[in-house]
């Protein structure tokens, strides 16, 4: 007697929901043949309940993480529910704080327990770096598939960049994050001994601090506040780009600075040199301590050297394609192994 055929995968587009929906990069990476269900922010999906009255409704559930909302929402409770109700998970780790090694914090904690959640959960992890990648084999157990990040923007070819003009992203305080002022104080004398000028940049007045208005004033710095939407713009107009990212993240202005030709200073702590070999590194440890004359001695560094081209646009298509049919090849899997389940 012959075994029952296995049940055929399911035909047409896959329908797949993202955590969050309306998101650059998650637009990128998908590929153009799957439905994307439900739009919102927050998402829909963080709600169990809503996770429970609608699971029929999609074939695939991704989970980007990073967002300390998402991480608030989405722990052991949520991730039981998923198991529960056979919802095949993929993970994308875009962040990957300390953990264990005095980086501490309520906040880095309760981000780790989120990641030992969803990644016991998740039927496939990606990441975007093989640094990255070994730390979540090392800490989880988890063998991550690696993918590149995309492009997200193209150059604007009417705008252009000036030489010497060195750039400092400021964002709102957050731990891990080097100190303000300090950062700015190091960045400036860089600047300053390199031969360039500095320009601090802020998407909102109110991460503006008394020091960095005072120099301002004096005439020692530019201060450029610009709604959020203008950064790729603002970056292309650099020579060097200084991004102070916490440790444990893969950056995503880092990604726009390849593309628009804008030479990067990040830090040692992380994995932005795997990103791009273009990244000059400036010190600081896992609590985002900084390391001033390291920082000053990165920016001169990058002085320097020339700005580099933009990232050929050929390239960077070929590269996007790769990765979505790398995501859908993940998809196929994934709802397939649910209906064979």
């Amino acid at each position: 007697m012959s075994a029952d055929p296995a049940p055929p995968v399911p035909q047409g587009p896959t329908r797949v929901a993202t955590i969050p929906h309306d998101d650059d990069y998650v637009a990128a990476v998908l590929p153009a043949d799957v439905v994307r269900v439900d739009p919102g922010s927050p998402s829909p999906w963080l709600d169990v309940a809503h996770l429970e009255a609608h699971a029929d409704e999609i074939d695939v559930l991704h989970l980007h993480t990073g967002d300390a909302g998402v991480a608030a929402v989405a722990g052991q409770c949520w991730a039981e529910t998923v198991r529960r109700l056979g919802l095949p998970l993929v993970v994308t780790v875009h962040r990957l704080p300390p953990s264990g090694r005095g980086a501490g914090g309520a906040l880095e904690a309760r981000h780790d327990a989120h990641l030992e959640a969803v990644l016991s959960t998740a039927e496939v992890v990606l990441t975007l770096t093989p640094g990255a990648a070994d730390e979540i084999a090392e800490r989880f157990g988890r063998t991550a598939i690696v993918v590149a990040h995309p492009s997200l923007v193209v150059p604007d070819p009417d705008r252009g960049a000036e030489r010497g003009l060195v750039g400092l992203r400021l964002g709102p305080p957050s731990p891990g994050m080097p100190d303000a002022d300090a950062l700015v104080r190091a960045t400036l004398s860089g600047a300053v001994s390199g031969g360039g000028r500095l320009r601090v940049l802020a998407a909102d007045d109110r991460w503006v601090g008394p020091v960095v208005r005072r120099l301002a004033a004096r005439g020692e710095l530019e201060l450029v506040v610009h709604p959020a939407a203008e950064l790729p713009a603002q970056l292309q107009e650099l020579h060097v780009a200084v991004l102070p990212e916490p440790c444990g993240i893969h950056s995503r202005d880092l990604e726009v600075c390849r593309d628009v030709g804008t030479r990067v200073v990040a830090p040692t702590c992380g994995w932005f040199a795997e990103q791009w070999a273009e990244v000059v590194p400036y010190a600081t440890d896992q609590r985002g301590r900084l390391d001033p004359l390291s920082l000053t001695g990165a920016v001169d560094v990058a002085l320097a050297r020339p700005m580099p081209r933009p990232a050929d646009r050929e390239w960077r298509a070929e590269q996007r394609s790769a990765v979505q049919q790398v995501h859908a090849a993940v998809y196929r899997q994934v709802a397939g192994d649910r209906v064979r389940g």
